[in-house]
């Protein structure tokens, strides 16, 4: 993409509404644009990362046999009043009415809408196990939404939902969750960790949270450190393989870590004083496993071996999709601006164009676009007739991992700089090597 050609309205300034670092520098970066309290605009830099976060997770889900599908945000209140939900939520829930002055909600979640699909086509357990998921908007009406997307009326979440015969089965699935979303974050360059939590209005006795270390996180944590050293790299998972999968969150959730709510001073005294880490996180992640808690009052049921009809397990599964976007931020940053990981970056690289007009540079840096884009990657060539501090400023803020410096006093030496957004180091090196190392880096990812 060229700069000129595209849509980035960046701001000099740091919004006065702003409170945390990821707010500020998403407006500032031209990501988002407040529509209403809590409600935002994704403009294309903002969109992009959305998407390259929503491929990783639509990927890592059906790696473990998990099947996409889509539901409406629009749900009928029938269903909650089914369920005993509809007067129980809260004032979080939208609730409204249609023109027949039929009672319709906003969907905060989608147990019950999942659990009508299910019993309408499932009758026996031979169709077991069965885990769906989307990818959808959500609207929750906090009453001080704050803090950009972190804390925002409507969001972007994935959430899933498991159905199985047995509690073992359940428990399974829900193994098999976490161990999804430890890759899922790893490949986002985000270290989370599982915490025990507490079910809140989705319910259920065994869950977790996922949190996202930084100092700017809005929990008190305590964890063993031994758990940052934890990662799941390219190990294979077979997902039918309890044994395995069962060890893996086993090694996860055997070190100390919980939140505030969950800490204990007697159990954290016992992890060596030298690995005994304070800290704060961010949620970005949970999973839950509730039994019968909707398929017994919804009546989704299916035939045993038995020929019983016995209520299916359930359990649901969420990650915040639009609010990675700022836990990430919140995570990757400097004072000039934010520091994407290479997984989620919404360009590869950015080409800087120190002298336009210039043939020789101007050539340059078109063959070094044309590399770029011709071997798969997206490049933002910044071709502004602007100083050359005002576009190293721009790549600064925006964040892109990595930035290569086309200027006259280097080519006439063959040579163009490549520079790392995240360690400042840049080194020198022909236009063809420069694109040879950005093909290398992203070969993997």
């Amino acid at each position: 993409m060229r700069l000129t050609k595209y849509f980035l309205p960046v701001l000099r300034e740091n919004p006065a509404e702003a409170q945390i670092v990821s707010h500020r520098l998403m407006l500032r970066a031209g990501m988002i644009r407040q529509a209403a309290a809590g409600i935002y605009s994704w403009l294309p830099l903002g969109y992009k990362v959305l998407r390259r976060l929503e491929r990783i997770v639509h990927e890592e889900q059906q790696r473990a046999g998990h099947i996409p599908l889509l539901m409406p945000t629009l749900q009928s209140a029938d269903l909650w009043r089914e369920s005993g939900r509809f007067d129980d939520y809260g004032a979080e829930m939208l609730r409204i009415k249609d023109r027949h002055e039929r009672d319709m909600l906003y969907g905060p979640t989608n147990e019950e809408l999942i659990t009508d699909i299910f019993r309408s086509a499932v009758g026996s357990y031979k169709d077991l196990p069965l885990t769906l998921y989307h990818i959808q908007w959500k609207f929750r009406d906090e009453m001080r939404p704050r803090f950009g997307v972190m804390r925002g009326r409507e969001f972007l979440m994935k959430d899933g939902y498991n159905f199985d015969l047995t509690v073992e089965d359940a428990l399974h699935a829900y193994d098999r969750h976490m161990v999804t979303y430890i890759r899922t974050y790893e490949r986002m360059g985000l270290k989370a960790i599982p915490m025990r939590a507490d079910g809140g209005p989705i319910g259920g006795d065994h869950t977790h949270e996922f949190l996202v270390l930084a100092p700017t996180g809005e929990s008190a944590v305590f964890y063993d450190r031994a758990v940052t050293d934890l990662t799941l790299g390219d190990r294979e998972v077979d997902f039918a393989d309890r044994e395995q999968v069962a060890e893996i969150v086993k090694t996860w959730t055997a070190p100390y870590a919980r939140t505030d709510e969950r800490h204990d001073p007697e159990a954290f005294a016992e992890v060596p004083e030298d690995r005994r880490i304070e800290g704060r996180g961010i949620e970005v992640g949970q999973i839950f496993f509730f039994g019968t808690k909707y398929s017994e009052p919804m009546k989704a049921v299916v035939v045993n071996e038995q020929g019983e009809r016995v209520p299916v397990q359930m359990g649901s599964h969420g990650i915040g999709v639009s609010r990675l976007v700022g836990a990430l931020i919140e995570a990757n940053h400097d004072d000039r601006g934010i520091i994407w990981p290479e997984g989620v970056t919404p360009f590869h690289v950015g080409i800087v164009n120190l002298k336009q007009g210039d043939g020789a540079v101007d050539g340059a840096c078109e063959g070094v676009y044309k590399a770029l884009t011709g071997a798969g990657l997206d490049p933002l060539y910044d071709d502004r007739e602007e100083r050359a501090g005002a576009k190293f400023a721009t790549m600064d803020l925006i964040g892109l991992p990595w930035r290569i410096t086309v200027g006259p006093r280097g080519l006439a030496n063959g040579k163009v700089e490549l520079t790392s957004r995240r360690s400042g180091e840049s080194e020198e090196m022909s236009p063809e090597a420069a694109v040879d190392r950005i093909k290398a880096i992203y070969a993997g990812l």
